[in-house]
Formats: C-alpha cells, sequence, structure tokens
C-alpha cells in the first residue's frame, strides 16, 4: 500500500537552516484504536464492550476470534460509527476549556463464511474479517505525532485503518478456539532534494511506502453445559466462559531527508531522521463468562491492560523523545484492570434491548510529562442498544438484522501540570464527554 503524503522543505538563514520533512497530517496522536476505545459493532458499544467475547457477529474476529463458530450461517455485515467528543482542559492561560472536539467517524464491513465446504472432511472452518476506515471511507491512513504546550489527549483521536482477519473452528464438546491478526501499518518516507535559501527546491527524491505489520489475538470459548453434561440437563446449562489474549500493537512513522542547500549547506548534505509511533494498543489479557436464559442473557468481562510497555515505546520516539527529559520526570504508565458488565433482553422474536456498564480507570500514572503533556482520566461508560430482525424479505433466504447502540463516556476530573517549551508550569483540570452513535445491518447467507 503505498500513500502520497505531502512535505515541506526550507532554508530560513545563514545561522539556522531548518528542515521540515513530515507526513501531511489530519489526525490528532491518539493511543487508543476503534476496537479497544468505543467498541467495534453497535452491540459492542452498546454493552460498553461487556457482552463482546460473547458477539457472534464478525467482530468476533478482534473480541474472541473463538465465537465465530457460534452462528453457522455466513454473514454480511456493513456498519457505520459516529463518536463526538469534547475533550476540556480547565486553564487559567486559555481562551476557553475545549481542547479538542474533532469528531471520530467510521464506515465498517466485514464478512464471514464457513470454509469447511472446500476440505474433505466434515468439519467446519470459519474465516471472518473486518475493515474501517475513517471520515466514512474517505481517509485510510492519517498520522499525528507532536509535543505540545496545551496538552493533548492520550486515548482519543482517529485510526484510519482498523482491519482484522481471523479463523476458528469448534474443537471438542462446546469448546472452540480460534485465532486472528491485527494488522497496522508501519509507514516509511525518504526524501532527498537540493534547496535555495529561498526554500526553492530542485533534484527532488522521494519515497513512500507503508508495510503491513501484523499481530495475534487468541481466543477460546467453552459452553459449560455442552462440555459437562453433554447428554443430560445440568446446572452448567446455559453458561459460557472466555479467554482472549491480544499481543501489544501500534502504527508508526520512519523519516529520512537529507538536505542540500546551496551556498550554505554543501554535500553531503543536512540529513533529518524521525521515527515515531501512534496508536499503541496494549497487550491484553481478557476473561469473560455469560449466563443465557430462554429470552435473555446477562455478562461481564475483566481486562489486564498492559500499558507499562508504552514507556519503552517511547523512549525510542523521536518526537516524543524522553532521552533529553531528567529521568525522575519521564512519563509513566500503569497496568489496569477493567471491569465490565451488561446484560440484554429479547422482547420478542423481532426485537432485543441491551446495556452495559464499564469503569476504565486511566493508565497514565505521571501528572507531569514534560515535552508531550499527555492528559488523561478514569472514565465511566454506559451503552444502551436496539436490534430488530425482519423475517420476511421477498428477495432474502434469511432474516435482515438492524442494529443500532449509544455510548456515553463521562471523563473524571484529574489534575495535570504542563510544561512548556521553557520550562514553566501550569496547572490544569482535564475532564470531558463523549458520545458515540452506532449502527449496522447484517444480512445471512
Amino acid at each position: 500500500m503505498v500513500t502520497t503524503p505531502r512535505f515541506s522543505v526550507r532554508a530560513m538563514s545563514l545561522a539556522v537552516a531548518a528542515v521540515s520533512a513530515g507526513v501531511s497530517l489530519s489526525a490528532t496522536a491518539s493511543m487508543g484504536n476503534l476496537g479497544t476505545t468505543y467498541g467495534v459493532m453497535p452491540v459492542d458499544v452498546a454493552t460498553a464492550q461487556s457482552l463482546s467475547m460473547f458477539n457472534d457477529q464478525v467482530s468476533a474476529t478482534y473480541y474472541n476470534p473463538a465465537y465465530l463458530t457460534k452462528d453457522t450461517r455466513g454473514e454480511l455485515t456493513a456498519g457505520i460509527l459516529h463518536a463526538e467528543q469534547e475533550l476540556r482542559s480547565a486553564n487559567p492561560n486559555a481562551d476557553g476549556d475545549v481542547l479538542s472536539n474533532s469528531p471520530s467517524q467510521h464506515v465498517l464491513i466485514g464478512m464471514k463464511t464457513n470454509l469447511g465446504s472446500l476440505t474433505r472432511f466434515d468439519h467446519p472452518i470459519y474465516l471472518g474479517f473486518i475493515a474501517g476506515v475513517e471520515k466514512y471511507g474517505k481517509e485510510m491512513l492519517a498520522f499525528s505525532s507532536e509535543t505540545t504546550e496545551t496538552g493533548q489527549f492520550l486515548q482519543y483521536g482517529k485510526e484510519p485503518l482498523f482491519l482484522n482477519i481471523g479463523g476458528a473452528t469448534p474443537i471438542w464438546r462446546g469448546i472452540s478456539a480460534g485465532a486472528s491478526v491485527r494488522v497496522t501499518l508501519d509507514a516509511t518516507a525518504n526524501l532527498d532534494a537540493v534547496s535555495t535559501l529561498g526554500g526553492e527546491t530542485s533534484r527532488e527524491r522521494l519515497s513512500v511506502n507503508a508495510e503491513p505489520a501484523m499481530k495475534t489475538i487468541l481466543g477460546t470459548n467453552i459452553d459449560l453445559g455442552s462440555t459437562f453434561c453433554p447428554e443430560s440437563d445440568c446446572f452448567l446449562d446455559g453458561w459460557e466462559s472466555a479467554l482472549i489474549y491480544r499481543t501489544k500493537s501500534s502504527a508508526s512513522t520512519t523519516i529520512d531527508s537529507n538536505i542540500v542547500v546551496t551556498q550554505t549547506i554543501p554535500e553531503p548534505g543536512l540529513s533529518l531522521a524521525v521515527s515515531t509511533i501512534d496508536s499503541f494498543q496494549p497487550e491484553t489479557y481478557g476473561i469473560g463468562t455469560q449466563y443465557q436464559g430462554e429470552n435473555w442473557r446477562v455478562g461481564g468481562s475483566i481486562e489486564q491492560q498492559n500499558w507499562s510497555e508504552l514507556e519503552e515505546e517511547f523512549a525510542d520516539d523521536s518526537i516524543k523523545d524522553q532521552g533529553s527529559v531528567p529521568a525522575a520526570s519521564r512519563i509513566e504508565f500503569d497496568d489496569i484492570l477493567i471491569p465490565r458488565i451488561g446484560g440484554e433482553y429479547q422482547l420478542n422474536k423481532n426485537f432485543a434491548l441491551r446495556g452495559g456498564v464499564a469503569y476504565e480507570e486511566s493508565p497514565l500514572k505521571s501528572t507531569r510529562n514534560p515535552e508531550i503533556n499527555y492528559l488523561d482520566t478514569d472514565k465511566i461508560v454506559i451503552g444502551l442498544g436496539i436490534s430488530a430482525t425482519y423475517d420476511r424479505t421477498r428477495l432474502l433466504a434469511y432474516p435482515v438484522r438492524l442494529d443500532l447502540g449509544y455510548q456515553y463516556q463521562q471523563l473524571q476530573e484529574r489534575d495535570f501540570t504542563l510544561v512548556d517549551y521553557d520550562g514553566n508550569e501550569t496547572d490544569v483540570t482535564a475532564d470531558g464527554d463523549v458520545h458515540v452513535v452506532s449502527g449496522s445491518i447484517t444480512l445471512k447467507f
């Protein structure tokens, strides 16, 4: 995959020659992603991801690949997600409190099918994928990494490409296993040019490449009744448990440039090398349980996210450079546990209601982080949603399902100390509100 960002090169004076080479940016920095920050599909959004390990839609490729086996039919799903953010920082030196209100707008498509018919064995093998693109499909690769004097939020921003591909198969008596890969992009750019003091360039040579990086997601699901009581009724009927593991992943950009400025910087020229990361997802372990009755289900999950590994990533980041910061002042992260609980009630064969709640502790341990000035707070997440299934369609063999989900995130107040480029300190209070609306249509085949 190749993209062509805009580069600018400018020689400024005999005393100072500043050369800038960077990707054209239309997104703010983000250490989260669509799946962890909001939820992929409306069911995930509406239940605050509490039932995501037991969602048989294509979003299972991210949350629990093993659950692709739950529905034997194929599936084609198209969805849309819109998140409105008002992220605030009460700063006495600023004109207003609103630090960021840029929305996130995703269009998603996913498909699941049984590949077992391709083999000579009568054993189902399910393959699924899901892809999401920012700005309703118009932006596949946008990237931002910066330092700031006014502060920036850690986890909210745009991540244009969301891509997961995976498979699953039943193993034995209610036990299924699955694996998938999350695909991120590592972009590299190389620029060589000759420039005058006026900034006019010649003999330019530019190359940009984005290579996929694949990170593993593993999941297993156990239907306890089928496993331990396969031929009789017992108290374990209706209970399911799931275990998942996701490796850490991130998007990155590396830029190498070499500029010769006539009459100022002769051959071999001025070299600039920048390497930075964005959209970090921590290593995650999760366990979930649900109980399903005749027309209802309740469940929950606990995730451990190992954010402390981000400290090592920042150590090699040229923009969020921690090497120039005293050791005692470097940014610190905590590993965190996230509890979630939710439920679903089937009103009748056509309509279902669901909801969920979660409490997410902030992984950002330090409240003073010079050069970066990240802000992040604990948050309460509440979701509600509805599904409508249409049985009778004139053209389709299976019912059509529509899902709607709404989520509200309340970012709790937290005090930080901002440090500007001259070392001056300002005390601020961060908080915010996030509203998410998601919808999808699902066709079975």
